[in-house]
């Protein structure tokens, strides 16, 4: 959590600046429009609305430990659905963010070419790379870029590795160095084994784990715990308590929509 409080403000804040010194580079208007242009034709692709789906699903880390990880040290006081809604904003905020630094840096390079670039891992680690290093300063924003990414998956890991460091506190009574050091080496072990298959590992987590494991939290939550319970977790400390509309949604709609996610992954190898 501490953590967090510096890096998130941090990774906005170095975001920023990027996106503002990019906006001042030749040619990154073909980027912009590139975000900005609108296919109409396109929103009749059932695979627009799938993928869109996916990014909103996994984005917001319903599919994994984040909620229950940070959720788990909010004080009695603290305003859930208020917090709910800001982790959307932020969540919405930032991806624009990133939209409007790395789409109009390799507009900077590419001009129109653009349209033919392909996403995944290689986007980020390969050619925007190559990108940076032919742009005014590259290297200097190349290495800020990347300093934002380390944030970002410094923050992600955290909410990781939490549960387990905390199952070792509290069953094992491992101090929180000695508890924080263990898990770290066996991820890093096991991260160093599975590298041959880290496509095929990750394809099993988000197609097959996050899903499932989304859709029975759902259930547990609002199938099992019922509504009284459920609605009193979700109002306490809320300054106005959220409509009774909430359950309902979240009894059907979410869980519904989990199961749809983990049925849509199989179908086309992944949506998230």
């Amino acid at each position: 959590m501490k953590a967090n409080k510096v890096m998130m403000p941090v990774l906005f804040g170095l975001f920023l600046v990027l996106a503002i010194y990019i906006g001042t580079l030749p040619g990154a208007s073909a980027g912009y429009k590139y975000i900005l242009t609108l296919n109409p034709a396109g929103l009749a692709k059932p695979d627009l609305w799938v993928f869109a789906f996916g990014q909103a699903f996994f984005s917001l880390s319903v599919a994994g430990n984040g909620s229950v990880i940070y959720g788990s040290y909010l004080s009695k006081s603290e305003d859930i659905p208020s917090s709910a809604r800001n982790v959307a904003v932020f969540d919405t905020i930032a991806a624009l963010l990133a939209a409007v630094v790395i789409i109009p840096a390799m507009a900077v390079v590419l001009g129109e070419g653009i349209n033919d670039v392909k996403g995944g891992p290689g986007l980020m680690f390969v050619y925007l790379v190559n990108v940076f290093n032919a742009m005014p300063a590259g290297r200097i924003i190349g290495a800020i870029f990347y300093i934002c990414v380390l944030f970002a998956g410094v923050s992600s890991i955290v909410n990781l590795y939490e549960a387990p460091i905390a199952f070792l506190q509290e069953h094992f009574k491992f101090k929180r160095a000695a508890a924080v050091g263990i898990i770290g080496v066996i991820g890093l072990v096991v991260s160093i084994a599975i590298q041959p298959w880290t496509s095929q590992w990750m394809d099993v987590v988000s197609i097959y784990i996050c899903p499932l494991g989304a859709a029975l939290a759902g259930v547990m939550f609002f199938w099992v715990l019922g509504k009284e319970k459920a609605l009193a977790a979700v109002n306490e400390g809320a300054k106005k308590p959220i409509g009774g509309w909430f359950f309902p949604l979240g009894k059907w709609v979410y869980v519904i929509c989990a199961v749809l996610a983990l049925i849509l992954g199989v179908m086309y190898g992944g949506i998230g």
